[in-house]
């Protein structure tokens, strides 16, 4: 999702590397002087891959395919929805465009975007992409999204902690981690440190329930906190929460909880690998001290649900230049560039089967078990709005503050469903 891909996504660069030619004729990408070559834009995100990844593979990619130069530009995430929006409004607007997973449906919802359903099942390999990149990328049965990479959160904790409560192995089900996290909690250190309104966690528990935060049924979106899986995911959620300090009316951004963590204190977080930088830059003594183990499933063969943050690919309809867009996405989306990407960025790759990438990374390893195990919210083209005052955490609030769980659940179903109603 934005947001999650905005603040978890390593420090790139803001340069913008521009890999393109001038004196284009008007109205096409032809070259003057005979030199049949095209020119294909492409507005990647700013973090999203390095100042050197992009020049690897723009070299490669106008090498091997001689008939094409790229232009690739370098998007600033904040206002980049109503900017995308106009783009695509515009002929001639970019031809490749890397959006956040869960901004697809918003998009086809204009009617602006290439369908790549052929190409995705022909060229791609779409069986066997992350579900949590490859059905929020999908509306009304036609692929739009092409999944380039994925990150979500994993546990990280604090190894020390661990040994002094004579924990010798991470948990591996819902039930070992609670014991474990008791056990933790000791009153000198906190079990773990979980914010009352951390309503990412809160959906994979949900899930694990088979539950969701909405359901949509002939065409329109309505609640569903209140159904009984959501309620069992919320009250695994309470009784976690319980065995730590986390506040209950705030996020984990609210204090970072990285600081928080950094004190030393706390023995687990939940949160993507890459914060464990701002850990060790914040209390250097922990370096080395760190471990990450997936989310804990309700059964030790299978880990738990996550959100699925990252970014699709995506193409803008009508463009001239179809043939050499198509063949961009499939180079970014193919295997030899995931696996760089993976491995250039601490990211998980489009497919399970290419995690081996970054095998050799303990917390992104960690974060490719999740992944398998990935979803996306709710694939309604007006999310966002829900997102923008977002009851669930209000729920989330009022139930760990001692309000009845089914009457809150209820008032925040009702107001996810007007939000979704009312756009």
């Amino acid at each position: 999702m934005t947001d999650v891909n905005a603040r978890h996504r390593r420090i790139a660069l803001s340069l913008t590397l521009t890999f393109t030619v001038t004196a284009l004729l008007p109205g096409c990408g032809v070259l003057p002087g005979g030199d049949d070559k095209s020119t294909v834009t492409v507005w990647l995100m700013k973090g999203s891959a390095s100042d050197e990844f992009i020049k690897r593979f723009t070299d490669e990619f106008e090498k091997e395919h001689g008939d094409y130069d790229l232009d690739v530009r370098i998007q600033e995430w904040t206002g980049i929805g109503p900017k995308v929006q106009r783009a695509l409004k515009n002929d001639d607007g970019p031809d490749v465009i890397e959006v956040g997973n869960t901004q697809v449906a918003q998009y086809v919802d204009q009617g602006r975007l290439e369908d790549l359903t052929l190409e995705s099942a022909r060229d791609l390999g779409m069986d066997d992409w992350l579900p949590g990149l490859a059905e929020p990328g999908s509306y009304n049965n036609a692929q739009y999204g092409i999944p380039w990479y994925a990150a979500n959160r994993v546990v990280i904790y604090n190894k020390d902690l661990f040994a002094d409560a004579g924990i010798k192995q991470p948990p591996k089900t819902r039930q070992q981690w609670l014991s474990a996290t008791a056990r933790l909690n000791n009153g000198t250190s906190q079990g773990i440190y979980l914010a009352g309104q951390d309503w990412y966690t809160l959906s994979g528990f949900i899930w694990d329930e088979g539950g969701d935060l909405a359901k949509e049924k002939n065409g329109t979106w309505r609640g569903t906190l209140d159904t009984p899986a959501a309620l069992r995911g919320m009250d695994f959620y309470r009784q976690l929460q319980a065995l730590g300090d986390g506040p209950r009316d705030a996020d984990e951004e609210h204090p970072p909880q990285a600081g928080v963590f950094a004190k030393g204190d706390v023995a687990q977080i939940i949160a993507v690998p890459g914060t464990a930088r701002a850990i060790e830059e914040a209390n250097p003594k922990l370096k080395g001290k760190l471990g990450y183990f997936p989310i804990p499933g309700k059964s030790a063969d299978k880990p738990g649900a996550v959100v699925t943050g990252g970014s699709d690919l995506v193409i803008r309809e009508g463009t001239d230049e179809r043939k050499g867009a198509v063949e961009v996405v499939k180079a970014l989306a193919g295997e030899k560039w995931q696996k760089d990407l993976a491995r250039t960025m601490d990211y998980v790759p489009n497919k399970a089967k290419l995690a081996d990438a970054v095998s050799g990374e303990a917390g992104v390893a960690a974060m490719a078990k999740g992944a398998a195990r990935g979803r996306a919210t709710p694939k309604s083209p007006q999310w966002a709005a829900v997102e923008a005052d977002n009851p669930i955490k209000t729920y989330m609030s009022k139930v760990l503050g001692g309000a009845d769980p089914a009457a809150a659940a209820k008032a925040a179903s009702r107001r996810i469903t007007e939000e979704l109603d009312s756009h």
